[in-house]
């Protein structure tokens, strides 16, 4: 077999092909209407929730996408926190102190002095350690929010560090 039988077939192209995760939605379902069975469960309405995910997923802090949905940022952090997303502002540390003041083994006062976290922040952490995702709302928006890895440049810079520091 020569070079020229290998070669066979192979053509040049402009642009190489766009490669990522391939995401499938199977519903004919809007996020809305996929979302509104969990209404009660949810810190805002559907619509809301179907908007924070949507800024979301195409790479807007929380803050913003609580401002397209018309809610407060952390009621946005709440939504998304619930739906499956990690949205704790707390270290293990930190954690591990509001953990006590839940306990009821520190006062709120000391717990704030203890850890690194603003009020807001500590009363988001909070509510992270005290209300799980909902499974069944995770499963209704299965796929939306794995495409935010996909939509990120580098999604595993903060994994592997600057190549520069390795010099």
């Amino acid at each position: 077999m020569g070079l020229a039988d290998i070669a066979e077939g192979i053509e040049v192209t402009e642009r190489q092909d766009e490669r990522g995760v391939a995401t499938v939605d199977a519903t004919d379902a809007t996020l809305t209407e996929r979302l509104e069975p969990f209404a009660d469960d949810l810190p805002c309405s559907p619509a809301e929730a179907a908007t924070v995910l949507d800024r979301y997923t195409e790479g807007a802090a929380i803050g913003a996408t609580g401002r397209a949905a018309g809610v407060a940022p952390a009621t946005a952090a709440k939504t998304l926190h619930l739906l499956g997303e990690s949205v704790s502002p707390a270290g293990p540390t930190a954690r591990e102190i509001v953990r006590d003041w839940i306990a009821g083994d520190l006062s709120r006062t000391e717990a704030l002095e203890l850890s690194p976290l603003s009020e807001a922040e500590f009363a988001l952490a909070a509510y992270v350690e005290t209300h799980d995702p909902s499974e069944e709302a995770c499963a209704a928006v299965e796929g939306v929010l794995a495409a935010r890895s996909v939509n990120d440049e580098q999604p595993l810079a903060d994994a592997v560090g600057d190549p520069l520091d390795r010099l």
